[in-house]
């Protein structure tokens, strides 16, 4: 367990084992939190291990490239961590000290067992709200924030929140539904209205591919892409003028600005034009990007 100082935040805590506590009190966040309490996402397999856990996040191209961007000595929060399976597979290998924020607790308490049973001392879970700004200025070296605003009442505040806990020429990884690329899945959650599960098993494409079995794992991804109590999508273009706003120098997004793709996802391309970047986003609808979803990622660095 990583052992914080209070100058790393603003606000109280307690700590109870591996997890930090701070008292929530927004609503909305408590909505939210008790949502993922009934069915935490995503969960562990009773096999889970350090070797799993590499493993599957050797397999996710985005994360792979983050922790491999990254490397060594350096302070990473997670934001809307969930279960930590993200923040874990950080801290597996490294000496960076790994910071997992979410308001479930169930959640949190999931990914805290998980790290002690399997000896994972630099990762430590935070049981808090992002609207509180609990976090002290130009704390972390980086912060990964993906599938999280937009189930928040207020996406573009929790975001200018974040950032003033990045480090100047710190990154910052953004996920967020797109307005144009989740089109797909709001059909679907039209349909779910109607006809529940008996619909979406055949036309969601995770469900219908057996890509997930197990009844908790199904049920979990059911309720977080058709019964969510919160939840709205964005645009690229939206995101850029947060970034403007907010002293963040964009890098790169997937999917491109532009039409040209290069693997080095870290490395600063261009913002392509507007025609471009609609054109970009339109195309996700018919990807398996937008079939499982229709997740965009932006990155940025701050700039002062």
């Amino acid at each position: 367990m990583i052992i914080l100082n209070q100058m790393n935040f603003k606000k109280k805590f307690t700590i109870e084992k591996n997890i930090y506590f701070f008292e929530i009190k927004k609503d909305v966040t408590k909505k939210v939190a008790d949502f993922y309490n009934s069915k935490p996402f995503p969960n562990y397999k009773n096999l889970d291990d350090k070797s799993s856990i590499l493993n599957l996040g050797n397999n996710n191209f985005i994360a792979r490239k983050f922790k491999e961007f990254i490397g060594f000595d350096k302070e990473i929060l997670e934001v809307g961590t969930g279960t930590g399976q993200l923040s874990n597979y950080l801290a597996i290998g490294t000496n960076n000290r790994i910071f997992a924020l979410d308001p479930t607790i169930k959640s949190i308490e999931l990914g805290s067992d998980f790290a002690l049973k399997n000896n994972i001392p630099n990762v430590s879970f935070i049981n808090g709200d992002i609207f509180d700004d609990i976090f002290a200025n130009s704390a972390f070296d980086h912060i990964w924030c993906s599938g999280v605003l937009h189930h928040t009442k207020e996406p573009y505040k929790a975001f200018q929140i974040l950032i003033k806990s990045l480090k100047t020429n710190g990154y910052v990884v953004l996920g967020l539904y797109n307005k144009f690329g989740r089109f797909r899945t709001f059909v679907r959650q039209f349909f779910f209205k109607f006809f529940g599960y008996s619909f979406v098993k055949f036309f969601d494409p995770i469900l219908r591919n057996d890509v997930i079995t197990d009844k908790d794992k199904i049920e979990s991804w059911v309720n977080d892409q058709y019964r969510h109590p919160v939840e709205s999508s964005h645009t690229i273009d939206e995101v850029l003028s947060w970034f403007n706003d907010n002293n963040i120098d964009f890098i790169n997004s997937i999917p491109e600005c532009d039409f040209h793709t290069n693997p080095d996802i870290f490395k600063k391309k261009s913002k392509g034009n507007f025609v471009g970047r609609i054109i970009r986003q339109v195309f996700m609808i018919f990807t398996p990007v937008g079939a499982d979803g229709g997740l965009f990622i932006m990155i940025g660095k701050k700039i002062k």
